[in-house]
């Protein structure tokens, strides 16, 4: 089984800074790409960022600038930095990850969410 578990989100005032954290654990060969999704109330999931295990990353036009990912692979964590954050910011964020699982002969990629973390951003 593999599991992610985030932790960071909460309440911050617009403007306010908060940095989400997701490790993995469990059986599994390694940990591809990684990336934080976000829902807000009424609208669909959408990608906030994505990193490559080489640590190539993509951020969403609506945070560029504000949003960092990044990811520590020793730890088998994947991290958000938010800065400035809006009141468009509050969601829940839920964080991904492609796994190679399997066995030594038969590997294959699977993708696996957390549970999720609230952000909630005050004008």
């Amino acid at each position: 089984q593999v599991q992610l578990a985030e932790s960071g989100g909460g309440f911050v005032q617009a403007g306010g800074s908060l940095r989400l954290s997701c490790i993995v654990s469990g059986r599994f060969f390694s940990i591809n790409d990684m990336g934080w999704y976000r829902q807000a109330p009424g609208k669909q999931r959408e990608l906030v960022a994505s990193i490559t295990t080489g640590g190539l990353t993509n951020h969403a036009e609506s945070v560029r600038g504000r949003f960092t990912i990044s990811r520590d692979n020793a730890k088998k964590t994947v991290y958000l930095q938010m800065n400035s954050l809006k009141p468009d910011d509050t969601a829940v964020y839920y964080c991904n990850a492609a796994v190679e699982v399997g066995t030594i002969w038969a590997p294959r990629e699977r993708t696996y969410w957390g549970q999720g973390t609230q952000v909630t951003v005050s004008s």
